[in-house]
């Protein structure tokens, strides 16, 4: 798996001094800042900190199964921002060469809110998922134009289905459009996040 984050800090700097600190008891394999320059903090070989409780597509143990990138950005908290075009540049062709070393598959590069949806909310709205999709290194989303009239029940099995963890279905449903329809995280299940969904799981189907 290719994990994104945001750093969540008021600098890249202070972000790259607590990946650093053994005291944080987190690290990422990658930071990359608003430049676009990419400091490589753990080697992909190793295990990095940076997953925390998280699940995806059956898989508990994230930390053991994936790269993580930390993407310099103030966050919800400080003053979020959308991510300037050479920064994007430097994470899709990052994503690009670990998902070509490790064979990672486009629905195993997330989000840490599409794995921790409970607790997490970056890389958030404004990432540029289309713009990975359209490399092939992320999930296209699909059109949404039709509605199966799933139950909310339903639809919390189908998230499930599709990887989230569903324990908190409304965490789950935020999640979701927080990805996928970054224009409306209201958390309501309607006839568009229905779609959405649908649309999704018929094309890995």
């Amino acid at each position: 798996m290719i994990v994104l984050h945001y750093t969540g800090m008021q600098s890249g700097d202070a972000a790259i001094a607590w990946l650093a600190n053994p005291e944080s008891k987190v690290s990422a394999h990658y930071v990359v800042a608003e430049d676009g320059q990419v400091v490589r903090m753990v080697d992909e070989a190793n295990r990095a900190w940076h997953a925390g409780r998280s699940f995806w597509r059956g898989i508990t143990d994230v930390n053991s199964a994936s790269v993580g990138i930390e993407i310099v950005n103030p966050g919800h908290e400080f003053g979020y921002r959308p991510f300037p075009a050479p920064q994007m540049d430097a994470v899709e062709a990052l994503v690009a060469g670990i998902a070509s070393r490790h064979r990672v598959a486009p629905g195993m590069v997330v989000g840490h809110s599409d794995i921790a949806p409970v607790r997490k909310q970056d890389p958030g709205e404004l990432f540029d998922w289309p713009r990975l999709a359209r490399a092939g290194l992320a999930l296209t989303i699909p059109d949404a134009g039709f509605d199966p009239r799933w139950s909310d029940t339903g639809v919390i099995a189908a998230l499930g289905r599709f990887g989230y963890d569903v324990s908190e279905p409304k965490a789950a449903v935020v999640a979701f459009q927080r990805r996928f329809r970054p224009a409306n995280v209201d958390g309501t299940i309607d006839a568009e996040t229905r779609g959405l969904l649908f649309g999704l799981l018929r094309a890995q189907s």
